[in-house]
């Protein structure tokens, strides 16, 4: 997208990733919408499901719990975090997102500022055979 745009962007509208685990949703972000200093999106965890640990060594990452109940390993110290409930995921610390409660989870999350390239912004810790549900 080379023009940022203004129109307004849902979740349905936007393929899931699945690649990490869960499925992950860039809403407003370079590609949809032109944005220069960051996104955002939201992820929808299954009970048991989770989101890979990974990092992030250009951007801070901002988690708001909109619906459900996670837990989200930080340096692999666990934080539970219940509907209402946001965190602030420093640059460089490994984390990862796992549903542990009962019902589906929704999870807006906000990256910023942009890595130079995108390959350079996601630095995936664990293995493919290790992001299964927990």
């Amino acid at each position: 997208m080379s023009d940022p745009t203004t129109r307004p962007m849902a979740a349905r509208d936007v393929p899931a990733d699945r690649r990490r685990g869960g499925e992950l949703r860039v809403l407003l972000g370079p590609r949809t919408v032109g944005s220069t200093s960051g996104f955002m999106g939201v992820a929808v965890l299954q009970p048991g499901e989770r989101i890979a640990e990974h990092y992030h060594p250009y951007s801070e990452e901002f988690l708001y719990v909109a619906r459900g109940a996670i837990t989200v390993d930080l340096d692999d110290r666990p934080m539970p975090l219940d509907t209402g409930e946001a965190l602030f995921v420093p640059v460089n610390i490994r984390h990862r997102l796992r549903n542990t409660g009962a019902v589906p989870a929704e999870v807006v999350f906000h990256l910023g500022p942009l890595a130079p390239r995108p390959e350079l912004g996601h630095v995936d810790t664990e293995l493919v055979e290790q992001r299964g549900a927990s």
